[in-house]
């Protein structure tokens, strides 16, 4: 344990923004997850509507700094190119 108060300070500042950035990518993921689940089932409306929520999602932990810019244009990209797929 640290002994210094900023040290101490940093450690309890570090946890809760470690906390609220797990919270954040848990919250892509499920997103992504119900994109996918959409687009298994063919249900176009559904994946339209998961990927504009998801899109959302990531689009937010981008601007937050939890993903980065790269990352969070790709995951959407990806999302976008297996909705187009589905047949109507």
């Amino acid at each position: 344990m640290a002994n210094i108060k900023s040290a101490k300070k940093r450690i309890i500042t570090n946890a809760k923004k470690a906390e609220a950035n797990k919270s954040v990518k848990s919250s892509v993921k499920t997103a992504v997850k119900k994109v996918n689940a959409a687009v298994e089932a063919k249900d176009k409306d559904a994946a339209a509507a998961a990927l504009k929520e998801a899109t959302s999602k990531i689009e937010s932990a981008a601007s937050k700094g939890v993903l980065k810019k790269n990352t969070a244009s790709r995951k959407v990209s990806r999302l976008s190119v297996s909705v187009n797929k589905i047949e109507a």
